[in-house]
């Protein structure tokens, strides 16, 4: 499929509802054989920031290493859309946004494998312009080669969205246009759903009012995640938001797990990262809900995640 007619095929499935995975990943046979999560965990607990960074990076290699390489999900030439968690205006330490140093790696991953453009944003929750330079994000992934950007509130589209409960909902078409979508959350309780990982962390591709996605959280993320479909999901448990989630901005609400987990099964990752926070994934009401409709396996055990220690 050439370049052209991959963006009229995506532009016409988010026209229809249709949900798109927007990759174009290995052979089905070479799929089959490759695991679809990853977990890789640390020795230690690193306290000095040059050793965290360092940490962070070796996770975040091992992990995708492990699924097959970056190469099983970024072709040479793709633009690829990194989606961390930039919602707050919080240091990285205080775990209220995704690693800076992890999402710098995968955006040297993805321009290694030959990737034409990396772009980076998120839909803040507090001002744009405090949150992307005090999460540390905007710094680290320019220096690793991105295009970081703010969200333009006059791009969003209407898009059908087909599902249950959102039918249509504005979306960012940067992100739906990309070849490539990879989703880093980080892992936080949030007082509304329980827990915000990858799914949840999706309603920063969105525009309106999210008071209505709170609603009916349940379905609505649900609904959310099976139309966007990211290609690679990574999961920061490096730092990990235990409460007062999603905001945060007391230390003694982080917890350290030293962790990364990665792979392709939307519920698969959310249900592990529940189970840092300590929660059982079946009672946070939208991973079970997306395992209902056949999103993804709430038991990520059943998957036989490839497990490294680094």
């Amino acid at each position: 499929m050439t370049e052209k007619n991959r963006r009229q095929f995506i532009s016409t499935c988010a026209a229809a509802g249709i949900g798109c995975s927007i990759s174009g990943c290995l052979p089905q046979s070479a799929e089959a054989a490759a695991p679809s999560m990853s977990i890789a965990k640390y020795k230690t607990s690193p306290t000095d920031k040059v050793a965290i960074a360092e940490e962070a990076e070796k996770l975040t290699r091992a992990a995708i290493d492990a699924l097959g390489g970056i190469s099983r999900f970024v072709a040479k030439g793709d633009v690829v859309f990194v989606k961390p968690n930039i919602g707050w205006d919080r240091k990285p330490e205080l775990a209220g946004n995704t690693n800076p140093d992890v999402v710098a790696t995968v955006i040297k991953m993805c321009l290694e494998a030959g990737a034409k453009q990396v772009k980076v944003s998120d839909h803040t929750c507090h001002s744009q312009e405090r949150t992307f330079a005090r999460s540390g994000i905007k710094q680290a992934a320019e220096k690793a080669g991105a295009r970081v950007f703010f969200l333009n509130p006059k791009r969003y589209k209407k898009m059908a969205i087909g599902g249950k409960v959102i039918k249509e909902w504005d979306i960012y078409p940067e992100i739906m246009e990309a070849d490539k979508l990879i989703n880093i959350p980080i892992v936080k309780h949030h007082t509304i759903s329980g827990a915000t990982i990858g799914m949840k962390n999706l309603m920063g591709i969105i525009g309106g009012s999210r008071d209505q996605f709170h609603q009916r959280i349940d379905q609505t993320l649900a609904d959310l995640a099976a139309f966007v479909k990211p290609d690679l999901i990574i999961v920061d448990g490096i730092r990990i938001l235990l409460r007062n989630g999603p905001v945060g901005g007391n230390i003694k609400d982080v917890g350290r797990k030293d962790t990364i987990a990665a792979g392709i099964d939307q519920v698969a990752l959310d249900a592990f990262g529940a189970e840092l926070l300590g929660r059982n994934p079946e009672e946070i009401s939208h991973i079970k809900e997306a395992a209902s409709r056949g999103l993804g396996k709430i038991d990520y055990k059943s998957l036989a995640p490839k497990e490294i220690t680094v």
